[in-house]
């Protein structure tokens, strides 16, 4: 996912939490559950302002945290196995629940009536103004702009369907083009372009397992394939072929400040669950991919990118590696939680690594507790602990 982030100086608020000792957010900061309604919206007035709100998602609900402080502001229930993802804008928080996505107003902490019902909504994109919803269980593709979501209203938008629901993943280009996956629910291969009319103008299948997609510098779009990526850039598509006849780049992340997208790495097949130590770097301007071994494992939740377009792997030895994308040299490692193992099952909580602007933010659920840590000192900015392990981790995030 395209994460264009701008940056923010530490505030001497935030300097003197660097030196503070760990906050802990108590039952008695948050909302209870009585303040919210059956369906997880916040019946009240939020008694705490937050600023640039983050979002976590726990065993039953949503935990809104003030991103300078981390203090724990509310507390959402909403049952379910729920994702989030940034919306696009500096308020919204696209929610994937049971029954589809849902937009949260993570600013006024409150689910506002935006509502993209259908079964398995998957991937959320954000490029070049637009954010771009994919419902895996109908195929559907949802276009809008996420500034409109201030209106309370469903903004008025493009939509796709596919051919065949599978699991898949779009973005639309700045030029009004959309890149979309095909696939069924059985098997994946290649993706497509459509116009603005979605009329299909391109396509290529030669991607088996399509999965996963991010933006690099002048527009190169990749899609994930388990014998490489594919790269769509200027009209043309392009394979850029893994080292190996099985490897795997499901999941990536890009940076408008970087030719180079940050993948991930897998070579066996057969493996219920593979824990790799090597990552991928995909350059879309030679062509070419490039592996950097860490020394340690990493899941899908441990990839991102710093300001200046530096890849960010947070490692199971509790480090947040940071790695010069056009080298592949690892620059530094950053002490952030313990060591920790990946789970089997996908759903079941783990480290996550979420960056805004100079700021990493870290979760340890093993500890219930929540990092801030500044990129370019490397040091903790401020911890938290809360009342119940988190998962997934998320916040606001305005421009794309």
């Amino acid at each position: 996912m395209n994460k264009s982030i701008r940056g923010r100086a530490l505030t001497g608020t935030a300097m003197a939490l660097a030196i503070s000792t760990v906050l802990t957010a108590c039952g008695g900061e948050s909302s209870s559950s009585t303040d919210a309604t059956s369906d997880g919206t916040a019946s009240a007035t939020p008694a705490v302002a937050v600023k640039e709100p983050l979002v976590a998602t726990f065993d039953g609900g949503l935990y809104i945290l003030d991103g300078q402080s981390l203090k724990l502001a509310r507390t959402i229930d909403l049952p379910g196995f729920n994702r989030v993802n940034p919306a696009g804008d500096k308020d919204h928080v696209v929610v994937s629940t049971d029954s589809g996505f849902r937009v949260l107003d993570a600013t006024d902490q409150a689910l506002t009536g935006i509502e993209y019902q259908g079964a398995k909504p998957g991937h959320v994109v954000r490029h070049a103004a637009k954010t771009v919803l994919f419902t895996d269980g109908t195929g559907e593709v949802n276009v809008f702009d996420p500034t409109a979501l201030s209106s309370g209203k469903k903004p008025a938008g493009r939509t796709y369907t596919s051919a065949e629901p599978h699991h898949g993943v779009a973005i639309e280009l700045a030029d009004g083009k959309l890149v979309s996956t095909l696939g069924t629910e059985e098997k994946r291969t290649g993706a497509l372009v459509l116009d603005r009319n979605n009329k299909e103008i391109a396509r290529n299948e030669d991607c088996p397992g399509v999965h996963g997609e991010a933006a690099a510098e002048n527009e190169a779009v990749g899609v994930g394939c388990e014998d490489g990526i594919l790269i769509y850039q200027n009209g043309e598509f392009t394979k850029i072929d893994s080292p190996d006849d099985y490897g795997r780049i499901g999941n990536q992340a890009g940076s408008d400040a970087s030719p180079v997208l940050l993948g991930d790495y897998k070579t066996d097949p057969e493996a219920e669950l593979e824990r790799p130590t090597r990552v991928s770097l995909i350059d879309t301007e030679k062509k070419k991919v490039r592996l950097v071994d860490l020394g340690t494992s990493y899941s899908f939740r441990s990839l991102a990118r710093g300001p200046h377009g530096e890849a960010l792997v947070l490692g199971t030895d509790g480090a947040l590696h940071v790695i010069d994308p056009a080298t592949g040299r690892i620059e530094k490692r950053i002490p952030a939680v313990g060591e920790w193992q990946e789970p089997l099952d996908w759903q079941q909580a783990r480290p996550t690594l979420f960056v805004r602007g100079h700021v990493a933010y870290v979760s340890e659920p093993g500890k219930k507790a929540l990092h801030a840590i500044d990129l370019e000192t490397g040091k903790k900015i401020t911890s938290v602990t809360l009342p119940k392990s988190t998962n997934e981790l998320s916040g606001v995030v305005a421009g794309h």
